[in-house]
Protein backbone atom coordinates (compact mmCIF):
# COMPACT_ATOMS: atom_id res chain seq x y z
CA UNK A 1 0.00 0.00 0.00
CA UNK A 2 0.89 3.73 -1.06
CA UNK A 3 0.42 6.88 0.37
CA UNK A 4 -3.24 6.50 1.39
CA UNK A 5 -3.54 9.83 2.70
CA UNK A 6 -3.48 11.44 -0.28
CA UNK A 7 -6.82 11.93 -1.73
CA UNK A 8 -9.12 13.94 -4.42
CA UNK A 9 -10.81 16.49 -5.32
CA UNK A 10 -9.39 19.56 -4.76
CA UNK A 11 -10.97 21.50 -1.68
CA UNK A 12 -12.28 25.16 -1.91
CA UNK A 13 -10.24 27.63 -1.51
CA UNK A 14 -9.09 29.09 1.62
CA UNK A 15 -8.84 32.98 2.43
CA UNK A 16 -4.98 34.14 2.57
CA UNK A 17 -3.88 33.32 6.20
CA UNK A 18 -2.53 35.85 8.77
CA UNK A 19 0.62 37.37 7.98
CA UNK A 20 1.69 36.88 11.52
CA UNK A 21 3.79 34.51 12.86
CA UNK A 22 2.98 32.45 15.51
CA UNK A 23 3.47 34.59 19.18
CA UNK A 24 5.81 31.71 20.35
CA UNK A 25 8.32 31.95 18.02
CA UNK A 26 10.19 34.94 19.34
CA UNK A 27 10.54 33.42 22.48
CA UNK A 28 12.04 29.93 21.48
CA UNK A 29 15.24 28.81 20.83
CA UNK A 30 15.85 26.21 18.38
CA UNK A 31 18.64 22.98 18.40
CA UNK A 32 18.62 21.34 14.71
CA UNK A 33 19.54 17.93 14.61
CA UNK A 34 20.26 15.81 11.59
CA UNK A 35 18.71 12.49 12.80
CA UNK A 36 21.28 9.92 11.44
CA UNK A 37 24.20 11.64 13.74
CA UNK A 38 22.82 12.88 17.02
CA UNK A 39 21.64 10.15 19.17
CA UNK A 40 21.28 6.58 18.48
CA UNK A 41 18.62 4.34 21.53
CA UNK A 42 19.72 0.81 21.96
CA UNK A 43 16.09 -0.06 22.36
CA UNK A 44 16.21 0.18 18.28
CA UNK A 45 16.94 -2.84 16.34
CA UNK A 46 19.02 -1.40 13.21
CA UNK A 47 20.55 -3.72 10.65
CA UNK A 48 24.09 -4.80 10.25
CA UNK A 49 25.63 -2.25 7.93
CA UNK A 50 26.36 0.82 10.22
CA UNK A 51 28.77 3.14 10.29
CA UNK A 52 30.86 2.72 13.51
CA UNK A 53 29.30 5.94 15.43
CA UNK A 54 32.95 7.52 16.04
CA UNK A 55 34.52 7.23 12.62
CA UNK A 56 34.26 9.65 10.38
CA UNK A 57 31.36 9.87 8.55
CA UNK A 58 31.32 9.61 4.71
CA UNK A 59 28.40 10.59 1.66
CA UNK A 60 26.56 7.43 1.52
CA UNK A 61 26.90 5.52 5.28
CA UNK A 62 24.49 5.53 7.76
CA UNK A 63 25.19 5.78 11.97
CA UNK A 64 21.80 4.93 12.97
CA UNK A 65 20.78 7.63 14.79
CA UNK A 66 17.20 7.87 15.50
CA UNK A 67 14.03 9.25 17.35
CA UNK A 68 13.72 7.54 20.00
CA UNK A 69 17.70 8.35 20.94
CA UNK A 70 16.55 12.48 20.59
CA UNK A 71 13.75 11.31 22.72
CA UNK A 72 16.43 9.90 25.37
CA UNK A 73 18.46 13.35 24.92
CA UNK A 74 15.82 15.48 25.69
CA UNK A 75 16.57 16.53 29.06
CA UNK A 76 20.32 17.52 27.39
CA UNK A 77 18.82 19.57 25.10
CA UNK A 78 16.49 21.60 27.80
CA UNK A 79 19.49 21.76 29.86
CA UNK A 80 21.16 23.97 27.40
CA UNK A 81 18.32 25.90 26.99
CA UNK A 82 16.31 25.07 23.96
CA UNK A 83 12.73 24.50 23.39
CA UNK A 84 11.59 24.04 20.41
CA UNK A 85 13.55 20.99 17.60
CA UNK A 86 14.34 21.40 13.95
CA UNK A 87 14.82 18.01 12.50
CA UNK A 88 16.42 17.36 8.89
CA UNK A 89 14.00 15.15 6.91
CA UNK A 90 12.84 12.31 8.94
CA UNK A 91 10.61 10.61 5.90
CA UNK A 92 11.36 7.23 4.57
CA UNK A 93 14.35 7.78 1.91
CA UNK A 94 17.58 5.92 0.61
CA UNK A 95 20.17 8.37 1.88
CA UNK A 96 21.46 9.19 5.64
CA UNK A 97 19.95 12.54 5.26
CA UNK A 98 16.70 12.03 4.02
CA UNK A 99 16.26 14.68 1.40
CA UNK A 100 15.62 12.05 -1.51
CA UNK A 101 11.70 11.09 -0.14
CA UNK A 102 10.40 7.86 -0.83
CA UNK A 103 7.34 8.31 0.95
CA UNK A 104 5.67 11.11 2.58
CA UNK A 105 3.57 9.73 4.93
CA UNK A 106 6.00 7.42 6.97
CA UNK A 107 8.62 8.75 9.31
CA UNK A 108 11.95 6.42 8.31
CA UNK A 109 11.94 2.56 9.65
CA UNK A 110 15.77 3.24 10.34
CA UNK A 111 14.54 6.15 12.43
CA UNK A 112 12.17 4.08 14.45
CA UNK A 113 8.82 4.61 12.20
CA UNK A 114 5.80 6.01 12.77
CA UNK A 115 5.75 5.13 16.53
CA UNK A 116 9.23 6.47 17.55
CA UNK A 117 7.92 9.76 16.01
CA UNK A 118 4.59 9.70 17.99
CA UNK A 119 6.74 8.85 20.87
CA UNK A 120 9.03 11.69 20.44
CA UNK A 121 5.89 14.25 19.78
CA UNK A 122 4.27 12.48 22.89
CA UNK A 123 7.49 13.41 25.34
CA UNK A 124 8.14 16.94 23.18
CA UNK A 125 4.68 18.24 24.37
CA UNK A 126 5.14 16.95 28.35
CA UNK A 127 8.23 19.27 28.24
CA UNK A 128 7.13 21.68 26.40
CA UNK A 129 9.36 21.73 23.22
CA UNK A 130 8.19 22.72 19.78
CA UNK A 131 8.31 20.80 16.67
CA UNK A 132 9.39 21.53 13.24
CA UNK A 133 9.86 19.43 10.38
CA UNK A 134 11.68 19.64 7.11
CA UNK A 135 9.51 19.78 4.10
CA UNK A 136 11.00 18.51 0.68
CA UNK A 137 8.42 19.11 -2.22
CA UNK A 138 10.50 20.58 -4.77
CA UNK A 139 11.81 17.23 -5.77
CA UNK A 140 11.36 13.31 -4.63
CA UNK A 141 13.65 10.58 -5.12
CA UNK A 142 13.84 7.50 -7.74
CA UNK A 143 12.30 5.33 -5.04
CA UNK A 144 8.93 7.50 -4.98
CA UNK A 145 6.18 5.38 -5.88
CA UNK A 146 4.80 7.66 -8.69
CA UNK A 147 8.39 7.86 -10.31
CA UNK A 148 9.37 3.85 -9.89
CA UNK A 149 5.99 3.42 -11.69
CA UNK A 150 7.70 5.35 -14.52
CA UNK A 151 11.13 3.72 -14.33
CA UNK A 152 9.42 0.43 -14.58
CA UNK A 153 6.30 1.04 -17.29
CA UNK A 154 8.13 4.02 -19.56
CA UNK A 155 5.22 6.03 -21.39
CA UNK A 156 3.01 3.57 -20.34
CA UNK A 157 2.98 4.78 -16.95
CA UNK A 158 -0.18 7.01 -15.49
CA UNK A 159 2.06 8.77 -13.29
CA UNK A 160 3.71 10.62 -16.81
CA UNK A 161 2.61 14.13 -15.99
CA UNK A 162 3.85 14.35 -12.66
CA UNK A 163 7.51 14.90 -13.77
CA UNK A 164 8.81 17.14 -16.60
CA UNK A 165 10.13 13.80 -18.55
CA UNK A 166 11.83 14.85 -21.84
CA UNK A 167 12.19 11.55 -23.81
CA UNK A 168 12.95 7.80 -22.87
CA UNK A 169 14.90 5.69 -21.36
CA UNK A 170 15.06 7.95 -18.48
CA UNK A 171 18.59 6.86 -17.50
CA UNK A 172 18.28 7.66 -13.41
CA UNK A 173 21.32 6.02 -12.84
CA UNK A 174 23.08 8.15 -15.28
CA UNK A 175 25.62 10.34 -13.59
CA UNK A 176 26.90 11.87 -17.42
CA UNK A 177 24.08 13.96 -17.66
CA UNK A 178 21.44 11.90 -20.41
CA UNK A 179 18.87 11.35 -17.25
CA UNK A 180 15.87 12.47 -19.81
CA UNK A 181 14.19 14.43 -16.98
CA UNK A 182 13.95 17.15 -14.99
CA UNK A 183 16.18 17.24 -11.72
CA UNK A 184 17.31 19.47 -8.88
CA UNK A 185 20.52 20.63 -9.82
CA UNK A 186 20.94 17.78 -12.79
CA UNK A 187 21.00 15.02 -9.57
CA UNK A 188 19.38 11.62 -10.96
CA UNK A 189 18.69 10.61 -7.51
CA UNK A 190 16.34 13.96 -7.38
CA UNK A 191 13.68 13.99 -9.78
CA UNK A 192 11.28 17.18 -9.52
CA UNK A 193 7.97 17.68 -9.14
CA UNK A 194 5.83 19.30 -11.67
CA UNK A 195 3.91 21.28 -9.71
CA UNK A 196 1.93 22.85 -12.55
CA UNK A 197 0.06 19.67 -12.54
CA UNK A 198 -2.93 20.04 -10.14
CA UNK A 199 -2.55 16.68 -8.76
CA UNK A 200 0.75 17.24 -7.81
CA UNK A 201 0.09 20.30 -5.94
CA UNK A 202 -2.85 18.60 -4.12
CA UNK A 203 -0.57 15.67 -2.94
CA UNK A 204 2.07 18.33 -1.91
CA UNK A 205 -0.96 20.28 0.00
CA UNK A 206 -2.21 17.29 1.56
CA UNK A 207 0.96 16.09 2.90
CA UNK A 208 1.63 19.88 4.63
CA UNK A 209 -1.98 19.47 6.28
CA UNK A 210 -1.47 16.04 6.95
CA UNK A 211 1.44 16.48 9.74
CA UNK A 212 0.23 19.68 10.71
CA UNK A 213 -3.08 17.65 11.96
CA UNK A 214 -0.16 15.37 13.30
CA UNK A 215 0.61 17.87 15.82
CA UNK A 216 4.14 19.81 15.01
CA UNK A 217 4.34 23.21 15.12
CA UNK A 218 6.47 24.32 11.65
CA UNK A 219 7.83 23.54 8.62
CA UNK A 220 11.02 24.35 7.54
CA UNK A 221 10.42 24.36 3.46
CA UNK A 222 13.69 23.39 1.44
CA UNK A 223 14.40 25.00 -1.63
CA UNK A 224 11.25 26.90 -2.05
CA UNK A 225 12.40 29.12 -4.51
CA UNK A 226 12.74 26.09 -6.96
CA UNK A 227 9.38 25.62 -6.85
CA UNK A 228 7.70 28.52 -9.60
CA UNK A 229 3.84 27.78 -10.21
CA UNK A 230 1.95 31.11 -9.03
CA UNK A 231 0.39 30.54 -6.13
CA UNK A 232 1.85 27.67 -4.49
CA UNK A 233 3.36 28.66 -1.51
CA UNK A 234 0.51 31.02 -0.65
CA UNK A 235 -2.14 28.33 -0.96
CA UNK A 236 0.68 26.27 1.16
CA UNK A 237 0.49 29.04 4.20
CA UNK A 238 -3.33 29.46 4.10
CA UNK A 239 -4.38 25.29 3.95
CA UNK A 240 -1.42 24.76 6.51
CA UNK A 241 -2.27 27.31 9.56
CA UNK A 242 -5.99 26.80 8.83
CA UNK A 243 -4.81 23.43 10.41
CA UNK A 244 -2.77 25.05 12.73
CA UNK A 245 -3.29 28.66 12.74
CA UNK A 246 0.03 28.82 14.96
CA UNK A 247 2.21 26.68 12.24
CA UNK A 248 5.56 28.43 11.50
CA UNK A 249 6.82 28.01 8.28
CA UNK A 250 10.34 29.32 7.87
CA UNK A 251 12.13 29.29 3.76
CA UNK A 252 15.04 27.98 3.04
CA UNK A 253 16.15 31.44 1.00
CA UNK A 254 19.84 31.95 1.48
CA UNK A 255 20.25 35.91 0.25
CA UNK A 256 17.31 38.30 0.37
CA UNK A 257 14.10 36.80 1.42
CA UNK A 258 11.47 40.16 1.52
CA UNK A 259 10.21 38.16 -2.03
CA UNK A 260 8.66 35.80 0.19
CA UNK A 261 7.47 37.16 3.77
CA UNK A 262 7.41 40.98 3.53
CA UNK A 263 3.94 40.60 2.37
CA UNK A 264 2.88 38.13 4.37
CA UNK A 265 1.57 35.77 2.45
CA UNK A 266 4.26 33.09 1.90
CA UNK A 267 6.61 32.45 5.00
CA UNK A 268 7.23 33.74 8.27
CA UNK A 269 10.82 33.86 8.30
CA UNK A 270 13.60 32.92 6.24
CA UNK A 271 16.76 30.74 7.22
CA UNK A 272 18.76 33.91 8.00
CA UNK A 273 22.58 33.03 6.36
CA UNK A 274 22.91 36.72 6.00
CA UNK A 275 23.34 37.10 9.30
CA UNK A 276 25.39 33.97 9.66
CA UNK A 277 27.95 34.91 7.52
CA UNK A 278 27.86 38.57 8.51
CA UNK A 279 28.71 37.21 12.04
CA UNK A 280 30.91 34.62 11.63
CA UNK A 281 32.91 37.03 8.91
CA UNK A 282 33.14 39.55 12.38
CA UNK A 283 33.58 36.91 15.74
CA UNK A 284 36.01 35.04 13.66
CA UNK A 285 37.75 37.47 11.35
CA UNK A 286 40.79 36.51 10.51
CA UNK A 287 40.82 33.05 11.91
CA UNK A 288 38.03 32.15 8.96
CA UNK A 289 39.86 29.96 6.46
CA UNK A 290 39.00 31.49 2.78
CA UNK A 291 39.33 27.80 1.13
CA UNK A 292 36.06 26.73 3.92
CA UNK A 293 33.77 29.13 2.30
CA UNK A 294 34.51 28.54 -1.24
CA UNK A 295 30.77 27.53 -2.87
CA UNK A 296 29.50 28.26 0.11
CA UNK A 297 26.30 30.79 -0.29
CA UNK A 298 26.85 33.21 2.32
CA UNK A 299 29.81 35.90 2.86
CA UNK A 300 32.28 35.05 5.11
CA UNK A 301 35.34 36.53 3.63
CA UNK A 302 36.82 39.02 3.78
CA UNK A 303 36.89 39.86 7.57
CA UNK A 304 34.38 42.62 8.94
CA UNK A 305 35.88 45.20 11.69
CA UNK A 306 33.18 46.76 13.82
CA UNK A 307 31.69 49.03 11.48
CA UNK A 308 31.48 46.78 8.25
CA UNK A 309 29.09 44.52 10.58
CA UNK A 310 27.01 46.91 11.94
CA UNK A 311 26.22 48.48 8.18
CA UNK A 312 25.27 44.81 7.56
CA UNK A 313 23.37 44.29 10.47
CA UNK A 314 21.30 47.40 9.82
CA UNK A 315 20.53 46.46 5.99
CA UNK A 316 19.49 42.97 7.21
CA UNK A 317 17.01 44.30 9.63
CA UNK A 318 16.11 47.21 7.15
CA UNK A 319 15.37 44.47 4.79
CA UNK A 320 11.99 42.86 6.46
CA UNK A 321 9.15 44.04 8.66
CA UNK A 322 9.14 43.84 12.46
CA UNK A 323 7.02 41.09 12.08
CA UNK A 324 9.50 38.89 10.46
CA UNK A 325 12.89 40.29 12.00
CA UNK A 326 11.40 38.91 15.37
CA UNK A 327 10.79 35.06 13.88
CA UNK A 328 13.88 35.32 11.31
CA UNK A 329 15.14 31.73 12.08
CA UNK A 330 18.97 33.19 12.79
CA UNK A 331 21.72 30.91 12.47
CA UNK A 332 25.78 30.24 12.88
CA UNK A 333 25.74 26.91 10.96
CA UNK A 334 23.51 23.64 9.77
CA UNK A 335 23.89 20.83 7.93
CA UNK A 336 24.76 22.94 4.42
CA UNK A 337 27.58 24.73 6.47
CA UNK A 338 30.88 24.25 7.16
CA UNK A 339 31.22 23.68 11.18
CA UNK A 340 31.25 27.72 13.17
CA UNK A 341 33.88 25.77 15.24
CA UNK A 342 36.26 24.74 12.00
CA UNK A 343 35.62 28.36 10.29
CA UNK A 344 37.17 29.97 13.95
CA UNK A 345 39.93 27.63 13.36
CA UNK A 346 38.71 25.89 17.19
CA UNK A 347 39.07 29.86 18.87
CA UNK A 348 37.11 29.01 22.07
CA UNK A 349 36.75 32.77 22.19
CA UNK A 350 35.04 33.69 18.95
CA UNK A 351 32.73 30.93 19.08
CA UNK A 352 31.60 32.46 22.82
CA UNK A 353 31.09 35.84 21.16
CA UNK A 354 29.38 34.71 18.07
CA UNK A 355 27.05 33.07 20.58
CA UNK A 356 26.86 36.21 22.44
CA UNK A 357 25.53 37.98 18.88
CA UNK A 358 23.47 35.01 17.92
CA UNK A 359 21.68 34.90 21.23
CA UNK A 360 21.32 38.30 21.58
CA UNK A 361 19.83 39.62 17.97
CA UNK A 362 15.95 39.78 16.88
CA UNK A 363 15.21 36.56 15.59
CA UNK A 364 14.55 33.19 16.48
CA UNK A 365 17.84 31.92 17.13
CA UNK A 366 19.61 27.98 16.14
CA UNK A 367 21.90 25.98 17.60
CA UNK A 368 23.09 23.04 14.84
CA UNK A 369 23.58 20.21 16.95
CA UNK A 370 27.36 19.91 18.72
CA UNK A 371 27.96 23.75 18.06
CA UNK A 372 27.58 24.08 21.66
CA UNK A 373 30.25 21.63 22.31
CA UNK A 374 32.37 23.44 19.68
CA UNK A 375 31.68 20.20 17.53
CA UNK A 376 34.27 20.17 14.29
CA UNK A 377 33.87 19.49 10.71
CA UNK A 378 34.26 20.71 7.59
CA UNK A 379 32.43 20.74 4.41
CA UNK A 380 29.47 18.51 3.46
CA UNK A 381 30.06 15.46 4.79
CA UNK A 382 32.21 16.47 7.57
CA UNK A 383 30.06 18.46 8.63
CA UNK A 384 27.24 15.71 9.74
CA UNK A 385 29.86 14.10 12.06
CA UNK A 386 28.17 12.10 14.83
CA UNK A 387 27.81 13.82 18.35
CA UNK A 388 30.83 12.66 20.66
CA UNK A 389 28.55 11.38 23.44
CA UNK A 390 31.25 8.91 24.11
CA UNK A 391 34.19 11.27 24.18
CA UNK A 392 33.34 14.11 26.81
CA UNK A 393 37.11 15.55 26.94
CA UNK A 394 36.59 16.51 23.12
CA UNK A 395 34.09 18.92 24.21
CA UNK A 396 34.34 22.53 24.96
CA UNK A 397 32.53 22.77 27.99
CA UNK A 398 33.40 26.44 28.50
CA UNK A 399 31.32 27.07 25.59
CA UNK A 400 28.49 24.83 26.13
CA UNK A 401 28.12 26.88 29.43
CA UNK A 402 28.01 30.32 27.58
CA UNK A 403 25.40 29.00 25.64
CA UNK A 404 23.40 27.81 28.92
CA UNK A 405 24.23 31.40 30.47
CA UNK A 406 23.30 33.49 26.97
CA UNK A 407 20.18 31.45 26.53
CA UNK A 408 19.11 31.63 29.76
CA UNK A 409 19.61 35.71 29.89
CA UNK A 410 17.57 35.68 27.04
CA UNK A 411 14.97 33.94 28.77
CA UNK A 412 14.89 36.33 31.70
CA UNK A 413 15.20 39.52 29.74
CA UNK A 414 11.88 40.24 27.25
CA UNK A 415 13.82 43.31 25.90
CA UNK A 416 16.56 40.12 24.18
CA UNK A 417 13.60 38.64 22.87
CA UNK A 418 11.26 41.02 21.06
CA UNK A 419 12.92 44.48 22.02
CA UNK A 420 14.30 47.06 19.24
CA UNK A 421 17.44 47.18 18.02
CA UNK A 422 19.65 50.41 18.09
CA UNK A 423 23.36 50.57 17.41
CA UNK A 424 25.15 52.28 19.84
CA UNK A 425 28.47 52.25 18.52
CA UNK A 426 31.17 53.12 16.17
CA UNK A 427 29.26 55.74 15.56
CA UNK A 428 29.82 56.02 11.96
CA UNK A 429 31.03 53.61 8.99
CA UNK A 430 34.66 54.65 9.81
CA UNK A 431 36.90 51.36 9.28
CA UNK A 432 38.98 50.29 12.14
CA UNK A 433 37.02 49.91 15.07
CA UNK A 434 36.55 46.04 16.54
CA UNK A 435 34.20 47.61 19.16
CA UNK A 436 30.79 46.79 18.32
CA UNK A 437 27.69 47.73 20.79
CA UNK A 438 23.92 48.14 20.60
CA UNK A 439 20.91 48.27 22.38
CA UNK A 440 17.89 46.04 22.78
CA UNK A 441 15.07 47.89 24.58
CA UNK A 442 11.45 46.69 25.28
CA UNK A 443 9.12 45.28 28.02
CA UNK A 444 10.51 48.02 30.29
CA UNK A 445 14.38 47.33 30.18
CA UNK A 446 16.71 48.47 28.31
CA UNK A 447 19.93 45.79 27.70
CA UNK A 448 23.44 46.78 25.91
CA UNK A 449 25.37 44.38 24.05
CA UNK A 450 29.47 44.89 23.61
CA UNK A 451 31.35 42.84 21.39
CA UNK A 452 35.19 42.84 20.70
CA UNK A 453 36.43 40.74 18.00
CA UNK A 454 39.94 42.54 18.32
CA UNK A 455 42.84 41.46 19.72
CA UNK A 456 43.43 44.10 22.33
CA UNK A 457 40.99 46.72 24.89
CA UNK A 458 38.38 48.39 23.19
CA UNK A 459 36.37 51.47 24.36
CA UNK A 460 33.54 53.17 23.34
CA UNK A 461 32.40 56.57 24.72
CA UNK A 462 28.69 57.21 24.26
CA UNK A 463 26.44 59.93 24.94
CA UNK A 464 24.57 60.23 27.79
CA UNK A 465 21.80 61.63 25.29
CA UNK A 466 21.78 58.05 23.30
CA UNK A 467 21.56 56.15 26.91
CA UNK A 468 20.27 57.69 29.57
CA UNK A 469 21.08 55.31 32.19
CA UNK A 470 22.45 55.99 36.59
CA UNK A 471 23.71 52.56 36.62
CA UNK A 472 24.88 49.75 34.49
CA UNK A 473 24.52 45.86 36.01
CA UNK A 474 26.59 43.43 34.28
CA UNK A 475 24.63 40.78 33.08
CA UNK A 476 27.24 38.02 31.61
CA UNK A 477 30.72 38.79 30.45
CA UNK A 478 33.57 40.66 30.67
CA UNK A 479 33.41 44.67 30.08
CA UNK A 480 33.14 47.71 32.39
CA UNK A 481 30.59 50.34 32.02
CA UNK A 482 31.34 53.85 33.81
CA UNK A 483 28.65 56.64 33.88
CA UNK A 484 30.07 60.21 33.50
CA UNK A 485 27.92 63.18 33.80
CA UNK A 486 27.93 63.02 30.11
CA UNK A 487 28.81 59.78 28.27
CA UNK A 488 28.94 56.77 29.41
CA UNK A 489 32.38 54.48 28.87
CA UNK A 490 32.50 51.22 27.91
CA UNK A 491 35.40 49.12 27.81
CA UNK A 492 36.25 45.09 26.61
CA UNK A 493 38.76 43.26 26.48
CA UNK A 494 39.85 41.78 23.83
CA UNK A 495 37.94 38.95 22.19
CA UNK A 496 35.31 39.37 24.83
CA UNK A 497 31.57 40.53 25.02
CA UNK A 498 29.36 41.63 27.80
CA UNK A 499 25.83 42.64 28.54
CA UNK A 500 24.48 45.21 30.67
CA UNK A 501 21.08 46.25 31.90
CA UNK A 502 21.05 49.87 31.77
CA UNK A 503 18.38 51.56 34.77
CA UNK A 504 17.28 54.21 33.47
CA UNK A 505 17.67 57.52 35.29
CA UNK A 506 15.69 58.51 37.62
Amino acid sequence: MWQTEWVMPVPEALPPADPNPPAWVADSVFYQIFPDRFARSLDLEKPAGLEAWDSPPTVHGYKGGDLLGIVEKLGWIQDLGCDALYLNPIFQSASNHRYHTHDYYRVDPLLGGDEAFDALLKACRRRGVRVMLDGVLNHASRGFFQFNDLLENGPHSPWLDWFDIHDFPLGAYDDNGSINYRAWWGLPALPEFNTDNPQVREYLMQVGEHWARKGIDGWRLDVPGEITTPGFWEEFRARTRAVNPELYLVGEIWDDAREWIVRGDRFDATMNYLFAGATISFAANRRVDPSLGEGVSYELYPSMDAAGYAARIERLLGMYPDRADHVNFNLLGSHDTPRVAQLAGGDGKALQLAALLLLTFPGAPSIYYGDEIGLLGGKDPDNRRAFPWSDPKSWDCDLYAAHQDLIRLRRTHAALRTGGYARLWPPTDEPGDMLYVFAREGGGERMVVAANAGDAMEVAVLSSIDLPSDRFDLVWGNGEASVGEHAVRIAVPPQSGAVWRAIPAS
